[in-house]
């Protein structure tokens, strides 16, 4: 914080002074508050100039590629740690010692499994639908079990929704997968990692129990992680409002899902897929990279660029190493898919087009490849992605009810029509 003050001039009145807040990182902000006493409000569609809140979670430095977790560079975290124990730095604010770690991992352990009677929410929803409508349902759902249990304003009721919500969330959305597809649904085994016990709920069946590698288990808690948080986004951004209403944390990580699925938004990596099965064959690249330098043509190449990021994501440079190593691991060289994807890797790092514009592939151009050898079915992207960011959406609404907050009211530019009486 500082005393620097901005003075805002308007003709015919007194000018309206306005403090300026430095913030340890990004840039300073204008409060402008006090500028309701005047009748007036900043209009800003988007909120991209717009600091709603003050938090203390996740910086990132979209111009020098930084993403920093509570003060970590997230390159550190991929490299030494692991998803749960940047879930307890997201959650708490510290890194955990051993101690503490095992115990919260022992904690969400425990909590792993949902109600026998979820199954009956399941059984109501066709077996085409969308994993992630479902997921929106049954995650709103956990508020009917819960509810009397979940006292906002105690940090202890607080934790223990957080601690809940990452424990069940694999297990709701290997729900998902096994009903889309018509399988018996397969209970957590809490002798399992985090990312294998996952995994062994995807693929298991009743018959035959699934024996995850190592190096998919590693590659999969690394999409967990790199998906942890991301700051202000829209869903975050969106968890925060339905919190300030005082909101239940489930319907709020529900409101979180919603905001997600959109494909400018959660859906990138199911676009990535999407994209290569439109291309459709390493013949047709040259094709489709020339209508992408078109701009006239509406032909985008996803996975590229972000728009935070400027220069280049770090969680990329993450992703592309587990990307090998996960393809190397599963000797996939014939799929097509797969053939366009690594072609178009190449061209992304080598053509002067892109280099110029630095459109990179991005996390999610790596996490969809990685997803798609693993065997995991599109539909089933962007719910993986809720999966990871629950932490981050349950970090910011428990930092949020962690101090006096008042309830979101954006106002509008009103353009319509001024007063008229109904005709007699």
């Amino acid at each position: 914080m500082t005393d620097k003050i901005a003075t805002l001039s308007i003709d015919g009145m007194d000018p309206i002074k306005l403090p300026i807040y430095e913030g340890t990182g990004g840039q300073d902000v204008i409060d402008v508050r006090q500028l309701v006493n005047s009748n007036l409000f900043t209009y800003d569609p988007g909120f991209v100039s717009t600091a709603a809140c003050e938090s203390k979670i996740t910086y990132i430095d979209g111009n020098q590629g930084i993403l920093l977790h509570r003060g970590y560079p997230i390159e550190q975290l991929a490299a030494e740690s692991s998803y749960l124990e940047t879930c307890y730095l997201l959650l708490y604010g510290e890194l955990p010692t051993v101690e503490q770690l095992d115990k919260f991992t022992n904690s969400v352990r425990k909590k792993t499994l949902v109600k026998e009677q979820m199954i009956h929410f399941y059984n109501g929803f066709s077996r085409d639908a969308h994993p992630m409508a479902i997921m929106c349902g049954v995650v709103g759902a956990l508020s009917a079990f819960y509810h009397d249990r979940i006292d906002i304003s105690n940090e202890a009721h607080r934790e223990e929704a957080a601690i809940g919500l990452i424990a069940k969330m694999p297990t709701l959305a290997a729900m998902c997968h096994k009903y889309s597809i018509g399988q018996p649904f397969i209970y957590p085994c809490n002798d399992l990692s985090y990312a294998e016990n996952f995994l062994h709920m995807m693929f298991s069946t009743p018959c035959e129990s699934t024996t995850v590698n190592p190096v998919l288990s590693n590659a999969m808690d690394k999409i967990f992680m790199l998906h942890a948080d991301h700051e202000q986004n829209a869903s975050t951004s969106t968890v925060r409002l339905a919190g300030s209403s005082g909101a239940n944390p489930f319907a709020c990580i529900a409101s979180g899902i919603a905001a997600l699925w959109g494909p400018a938004h959660g859906g990138a990596n199911e676009a990535v897929l999407d994209m290569l099965s439109k291309i459709g064959n390493v013949n047709n690249i040259e094709q489709y990279i020339c209508k992408a330098k078109d701009k006239h043509d509406p032909f985008r190449l996803m996975g590229f660029g972000h728009r935070v990021y400027k220069n280049f994501d770090p969680r990329a440079k993450v992703m592309r190493q587990t990307c090998d190593e996960v393809l190397n691991l599963l000797g996939i060289e014939n799929d097509p898919l797969l053939q366009i994807a690594k072609r178009l890797e190449q061209i992304a790092l080598e053509d002067n087009y892109f280099i110029d514009r630095q459109l990179y592939p991005n996390v999610d151009f790596y996490s969809g490849i990685i997803l798609k050898a693993i065997g995991i079915p599109t539909s089933m992207f962007t719910v993986i992605f809720a999966m990871s960011r629950t932490i981050g959406w349950i970090a910011h609404w428990n930092e949020m009810h962690s101090e006096p907050y008042r309830i979101g009211r954006p106002r509008q530019l009103y353009t319509g029509k001024t007063r008229r009486d109904y005709p007699s």
